[in-house]
């Protein structure tokens, strides 16, 4: 007797034995969705996945003789092959039921493992959690000699993912997404939320969440990256329209702590003829955190303040974070609802940001509906046209991901699924708005499906090194991979950029010619001084409370006050082009011009990611996927189809070497000083302090010659 069924539509095939549940059924264009329970028939939560498309022109093909199966859905095959036998060694009738993956020309792409004949090996394994439900395991033999990319941003500059082992959590400047393209042909999704990890090693590939009532994954095939990309896109849901001002430069520093203070900031870009889209109003304007409101005394008129900013023609971001001071004046009511995220055991502090605090619960609608309600009225309808969604991992002080729980459930099996779900207030509260088309909001973290809510995903709080420059390239393309293809990062990095050090200058001049050919150009940080020895003498018992945040190592001690002399956040120090010298002002206006330059080429790009789900900064394998040279090159990558950017990434360096992909057929164009290069070649690219060396494939965008 077979122990495979159909579905009572006849849309999917199960099959079960031994306490198991297996449904496997066509999910979009060459693509199929593999669900797996103990004990209890899979359940229907979507996750990262949109509802299911109607399925067309697929077959379920079973073989009751040989207790085979397949299920065919364009060009992909699944063949399942159920088996059960007398186990004498446990004394009882054994049930199994393995899985592999093919195209529809017959290659194999990857199949679970097997039973290892004597080793008694299982490929999907319930670990039980005693009174809860399982750590969940499946593991497959996948192509040694397979690229792997995606997965989100990993600090690190890996390109190629095979043979890495990467934790599914976030953390501050960690973004686990987990979708994965393999240079085989397939796209990957471990459509689970859990916390767990991935092993992309050479015996095995292995995916494991720590704790989860069933396993669930996507699988599609596809010739391209591009192919592949369109398709995940379609299943997970595509990025919005990006408006025209996510297309120019956007302004940030530490805080602009007051109404005036940025005010004249945007009268100074003015002034001096620089063009600007946004500028941003960053932490700590509120009284509490958890208000979410301007602080009365220093931002006396924020509607006065929005309607100027918008008659100078710039749009306005402020930023909101989801913790919750204790002291906050919503923090009974939001506690007293249950709308706030849970410890398991312990103190109920989430994390200290200035004071005490918790975070709310992103995954409870009423929380959802609660947070926008206060953002609306104190900030949309008063002119704000965009958030600044930081801390969106969230953020604990320790990263004890078994200790907290929230509406959806407990971290260790939904915690991933708290960005797309805090960015999806917001989208949708300003889609209600009527502000549809008009929806950016920059997210400190992301997971699958998130591009559909307007996340604009900036890479945390890294380090102002050249090491850590390096890291974005590999981060940006690796997000763009992951199906997230709005990225962008703060220029000159986060931590403590001296602006007074010529070391710091040249790193941060580097940094944005890199920014300038992401899908954002953003500049934000929290720059440093060298601070006054008297300051320390000054500080009051409270300031000194307090130190460990005001007064980070060598952070300018710019003690901010209230009129009745208590302490605010610290400003930083000053972060506009003219902040550091003629010269980095020379060049980085130099760098925003050519970002004007280039905006109908990335208004294409943009649309390119709406419409077709691509990715705007691409590794050179993505365009040229049949050379074997461009599949593991970290430090170079294309800005859409037809631009080579190669950046600079060590300190002092005036050339760099370039590859340039491709083959006879291909020519690529130095934009700097106009001489042509064959593809499939390696070349040495002068770049004095003021160029980045960038090619335009075939000729293209020839009027960017000699301005970079």
């Amino acid at each position: 007797m077979t122990q495979f069924t159909l579905s009572g539509d006849g849309t999917a095939l199960l099959w079960t034995g031994d306490g198991e549940y297996l449904r496997i059924e066509p999910w979009g264009a060459n693509s199929v969705r593999v669900r797996s329970a103990r004990m209890h028939p899979v359940d229907d939560t979507a996750w990262a996945l949109r509802e299911r498309p109607d399925p067309e022109g697929f077959s379920i093909d079973i073989d009751g003789e040989a207790d085979t199966a397949t299920v065919t859905n364009g060009e992909i095959v699944v063949k399942a092959r159920a088996r059960h036998w007398w186990n004498g060694c446990q004394g009882y009738e054994a049930f199994v039921c393995r899985l592999s993956f093919h195209r529809k020309d017959g290659t194999l792409l990857f199949e679970e493992t097997g039973e290892g004949g004597s080793l008694n090996l299982r490929a999907r394994t319930y670990r039980p959690i005693t009174g809860g439900d399982h750590d969940v395991t499946v593991s497959f033999l996948a192509p040694k000699d397979e690229h792997l990319y995606g997965m989100g941003e990993y600090q690190q500059d890996t390109l190629d993912l095979k043979g890495c082992t990467l934790e599914l959590a976030h953390r501050n400047s960690q973004a686990s997404v987990p979708f994965v393209v393999s240079s085989a042909g397939y796209g990957f999704l471990w459509n689970n939320p859990a916390i767990g990890q991935v092993d992309f090693a050479a015996n095995q590939t292995r995916w494991n969440a720590r704790s989860s009532r069933q396993l669930d994954y996507w699988v599609t095939a596809g010739g391209t990256p591009a192919q592949i990309e369109r398709q995940y896109a379609d299943a997970t849901g595509h990025a919005p329209v990006m408006p025209e001002w996510g297309l120019g430069f956007w302004q940030c520093k530490l805080r602009y702590w007051n109404q005036e203070q940025l005010l004249e900031t945007v009268r100074g870009f003015k002034r001096r003829g620089i063009p600007l889209d946004l500028v941003v109003i960053d932490f700590f304007h509120w009284p509490r955190m958890g208000d979410f409101r301007f602080e009365d005394e220093f931002w006396p008129d924020p509607k006065a303040m929005c309607d100027e900013l918008h008659a100078m023609g710039v749009k306005l971001m402020v930023s909101v974070w989801p913790q919750v001071a204790l002291t906050s004046e919503n923090y009974v009511e939001l506690k007293s609802r249950n709308l706030l995220v849970r410890p398991e055991r312990g103190e109920d502090i989430a994390m200290m940001a200035w004071e005490p605090c918790t975070f709310i619960d992103a995954t409870n609608p009423a929380t959802r509906e609660y947070v926008w309600d206060k953002c609306r009225r104190n900030y949309a309808d008063l002119g704000v046209d965009a958030f600044w969604l930081d801390e969106a991992e969230p953020e604990y002080g320790s990263y004890d991901f078994e200790n907290w729980r929230y509406h959806a459930g407990p971290n260790e099996q939904v915690g991933n699924i708290y960005p797309v779900e805090y960015n999806r207030g917001f989208y949708e509260g300003q889609r209600d708005m009527g502000r549809e088309g008009e929806i950016v909001n920059l997210t400190r973290c992301a997971w699958a499906g998130s591009q559909r809510y307007g996340a604009l995903v900036w890479s945390g709080d890294v380090g102002s090194t050249f090491r850590d420059l390096k890291a974005q390239i590999t981060c940006a393309i690796h997000m763009g991979m992951a199906g997230i293809p709005w990225f962008t990062t703060d220029m000159g990095g986060f931590h403590n950029g001296d602006i007074e050090s010529e070391e710091f200058r040249e790193l941060f001049i580097r940094w944005a010619q890199f920014s300038c050919f992401l899908p954002v150009m953003r500049n934000h940080g929290n720059r440093s001084l060298a601070a006054p020895e008297h300051t320390r003498d000054q500080m009051t018992p409270l300031d000194k409370a307090h130190e460990a945040i005001l007064y980070e190592e060598g952070a300018l001690k710019e003690m901010v006050r209230a009129k009745d002399g208590t302490p605010r956040f610290y400003s930083g120090a000053d972060n506009e082009p003219w902040s550091m010298g003629e010269d980095v002002e020379r060049i980085l206006v130099k760098y925003i011009r050519i970002r004007e330059a280039m905006r109908p080429y990335t208004r294409e790009l943009f649309d390119q990611a709406h419409t077709e789900g691509q990715p705007l900064v691409r590794g050179l394998f993505y365009e040229f996927p049949d050379d074997p040279d461009a599949a593991d090159i970290n430090d170079e990558y294309m800005f859409g189809p037809d631009l080579l950017v190669a950046p600079v990434t060590r300190a002092g360096a005036t050339s760099r070497t370039v590859y340039l992909p491709g083959g006879p057929d291909t020519t690529w164009t130095n934009l700097h000083d106009g001489t042509t290069h064959p593809g499939g070649t390696r070349t040495n690219a002068d770049a004095p302090l003021d160029v980045i060396p960038v090619y335009a494939r075939n000729n293209q965008h020839h009027n960017l010659t000699k301005t970079i």
